[in-house]
């Protein structure tokens, strides 16, 4: 199989997904067959410490043909597992699909259909969403911010059910960013995108990965890389702020000048103290963000470091610049 050949490739990150795993190999080989397309399948092991790489290596005995594997020595995150394997997928199109199966592989048909139209990105949202109302709700808060603050652009930047045209991988490749989001990035690079609706399901086996504190940090990551806006916003509330507190001290002077010395107001002038104060220590979180994005990037770590990978026709021209990679036998467990 050669990239010419192989016309999608599907990535799908996994951690911890040992329970969920045999559903969906029994349910995604039959619906990617049903494509009647050249297809690979790249499984990004992100460093499960459950029974998930030798379900994932009994696979690609079983399909060595269609089955990569990509073992990553630790776990690296989510975006990170998808840019080792953009690194590597040999497809015309590529379509990324979370191994929970709340995105039902039977959908990935639509996206492929819309790729080969001329789409060179394709975004979703999701029908009838099964999760938490709690999830729901972080979500729905997180899109509005990301819509004010951000030029992003999407529906539902929670799903990870998208498809990828050539090109824009190629362009997510060629960026040198340590955090970034991978959707968000195809946004910006994409000359012709798409939305579409897609199924969810409720989880098969297993809990999410992501928590309300991934959601925070997801919210922080995609304000802090993909706009200044906070920053500029921020100004502009110092710049009232700062307006209203003289108008207050030239105000306060007034009374005491007029009236005299009080004790009543006190607790109120402490009051509004600390509310500037407030602002002042989140203006200073808020730029502690982009400084760590910037301490962060400098510091020119991998992003991934693979430990293995499971193919039957290897690719010498796969390994990027910022890899590092330790090749181990295909035969390795860990």
């Amino acid at each position: 199989m050669n990239e010419a050949a192989t016309i999608l490739s599907v990535v799908i990150p996994v951690y911890n997904e040992e329970d969920v795993l045999p559903a969906l190999f029994a349910r995604l080989y039959p619906a990617l067959d049903a494509l009647k397309r050249r297809y690979e399948v790249l499984f990004v092991n992100d460093g499960s410490r459950d029974g998930s790489v030798t379900l994932l290596r009994q696979q690609f005995e079983r399909r060595p043909e269609e089955t990569r594997v990509i073992l990553l020595q630790v776990n690296f995150g989510q975006h990170a597992a998808i840019l080792a394997a953009f690194a590597r997928a040999r497809g015309r199109y590529v379509v990324t699909l979370d191994a929970d199966l709340q995105n039902p592989p039977e959908e990935v048909g639509k996206l492929l259909a819309q790729l080969e139209a001329g789409h060179d990105y394709v975004g979703t949202w999701r029908a009838n969403r099964q999760d938490m109302w709690w999830r729901r709700t972080a979500s729905k808060f997180v899109n509005l911010i990301r819509e004010r603050a951000t030029p992003i652009k999407m529906a539902d930047h929670g799903c990870m059910l998208r498809g990828y045209a050539r090109s824009v991988v190629e362009a997510i490749n060629s960026t040198r960013e340590n955090v970034t989001f991978i959707p968000a990035l195809a946004s910006l690079y994409a000359a012709n995108p798409t939305e579409i609706e897609v199924k969810h399901d409720e989880r098969v086996a297993g809990a999410s990965k992501y928590s309300l504190y991934k959601l925070i940090r997801l919210t922080f990551d995609l304000m802090t890389g993909f706009s200044t806006v906070p920053l500029q916003a921020f100004s502009l509330a110092g710049l009232v702020l700062s307006l209203l507190s003289g108008a207050l001290v030239v105000y306060l002077l007034g009374r005491r000048l007029v009236l005299g010395p009080e004790v009543d107001g006190v607790f109120t002038l402490f009051a509004i103290v600390f509310f500037f104060l407030g602002i002042a220590l989140f203006g200073i979180g808020l730029l502690g963000e982009y400084i760590g994005r910037i301490y962060v990037q400098v510091r020119q770590r991998p992003r991934y470091i693979i430990g293995a990978v499971l193919e039957a026709h290897a690719d010498p021209e796969a390994p990027a610049s910022d890899v590092v990679e330790r090749r181990r036998p295909p035969d390795y467990v860990a």
